[in-house]
């Protein structure tokens, strides 16, 4: 599926909390991230973690235990996995095989109670059941059954974890989808696998050479590390239509282009009276989308400081997965790319910086007469129709991203996360 397209929010018809599931701010679960898909052998407290378009952890749930995978999104709250074999999906769960898994009834209070904050009712099934709906801005969409069984993170058994055991559905992208098994929502909603396992802090570090990294569950001091700085989340405690209030919302304030401020008023990075222009960090987002007119400001600035250092396409009906239309013709002899000026994300606190090649990105298989296609990997929001700023993973590769719940804020320093695995002993 195409995270990287998905609405902000799901459209989740049914959402419960299950208490009573504590993760020790003490213990820490170590987690290595891989591109090759598949059950590698290793220790029993460590899983696989891998990405391309989506970043996706391996683990096993059901009893005896299933080996799935799931997409690690900190955007979403509803974790939720395939439960029904498809041409396309061969690898699935198969809750008639658990003696763990079980369905939640509509009438639970787990089902009636804890729909507050989700934008659709709870629904129920002809068998009484919780149902559950998602729905993606890519047209994607699923539906099926809130359930609970036993997760299990490395060697820690976590019984009782909700999730969405889904169906049916529909999907735009069904080579894509066959590529994983579902979804680990990693928000701040009481549904998800982060509030469920009660964990104080959650990190993770994407290498761009390997498609290799860690994803870690805990806290641990790392002297090797370096110093984080932090920005604050943004707490929200008014509903407004256009504003998740569970996201990792932080405060963007402003981006410069090489030594260049962007001249743009503080207050187009505000979300409006309608809640439309927060800043999220996600992971199950794969580019950075910016508001229109920053996208453009960012976009004309660009374009200024890369003349004669890189050939602008010219081809205004060229536009990269729907919201990228600021690419260059490369040709295919020159190897590497010219350097080029950086970009940094001025957040309340802290700054973020893109440079390099992770600024631009390569279009799979096109050339045009000997030249490769190559896009700014940032995106106007608005062609996707997203009222928001959304910072993507692509952007995050060798940056080391900390998530603490307990001092609300986001941290983050730049590293080389091939190397923090192996630091951390997950080996290469």
């Amino acid at each position: 599926m195409a995270f990287f397209l998905r609405l902000l929010q799901l459209l989740i018809c049914c959402v419960s909390f299950k208490q009573g599931l504590c993760f020790s701010a003490t213990q820490t679960m170590v987690l290595p991230l891989k591109t090759q898909m598949g059950v590698t052998s290793r220790p029993s407290n460590k899983l696989s973690f891998h990405h391309n378009v989506t970043l996706t952890v391996s683990l096993t749930l059901g009893s005896p235990p299933q080996p799935v995978t799931m997409v690690l999104d900190t955007g979403s709250e509803l974790s939720w996995l395939h439960c029904k074999k498809t041409p396309n999906l061969n690898s699935v769960f198969n809750p008639l095989s658990s003696s763990s898994y079980s369905p939640v009834p509509c009438a639970s209070p787990v089902c009636r109670t804890r729909t507050r904050d989700l934008p659709n009712p709870v629904t129920c099934d002809p068998k009484k059941l919780c149902h559950v709906f998602v729905s993606y801005a890519d047209a994607s969409s699923l539906e099926g059954n809130l359930a609970s069984d036993t997760f299990r993170v490395g060697s820690s058994a976590q019984p009782g974890t909700f999730f969405g055991c889904m169906d049916s559905g529909f999907s735009s992208n069904s080579e894509e989808d066959a590529k994983t098994t579902g979804l680990m929502g990693m928000n701040r909603g009481s549904l998800s696998f982060v509030t469920q396992l009660g964990l104080p802090k959650f990190s993770y570090c994407i290498s761009g050479r390997d498609s290799s990294g860690v994803l870690l569950f805990g806290d641990v001091s790392l002297s090797w590390l370096g110093n984080l700085t932090y920005t604050p989340l943004v707490q929200m405690s008014t509903p407004l239509p256009y504003y998740d209030r569970v996201a990792y919302t932080v405060q963007l304030d402003g981006i410069r282009v090489g030594n260049k401020i962007l001249a743009l008023p503080k207050s187009i990075f505000a979300p409006d009276h309608t809640g439309a222009g927060q800043t999220m960090v996600d992971s199950g987002t794969q580019f950075t989308f910016l508001l229109g007119p920053v996208y453009t400001a960012l976009k004309n600035e660009f374009l200024v400081q890369t003349k004669g250092i890189l050939v602008p396409l010219g081809d205004p009906n060229f536009v990269f997965q729907g919201a990228m239309d600021l690419c260059y013709s490369v040709p295919e002899k020159q190897g590497k790319l010219p350097p080029l000026p950086v970009v940094s994300l001025m957040f309340r606190g802290a700054e973020m910086v893109v440079g390099g090649e992770v600024l631009m990105y390569k279009v799979p298989g096109m050339v045009r007469g000997g030249d490769q296609v190559h896009c700014l990997t940032f995106g106007n929001s608005d062609l996707l129709g997203i009222e928001a700023f959304v910072i993507g993973h692509h952007h995050q590769q060798n940056v080391w991203m900390e998530f603490d719940l307990a001092k609300s804020r986001v941290g983050f320093v730049e590293t080389r996360c091939d190397l923090a695995g192996e630091r951390l002993g997950l080996g290469p």
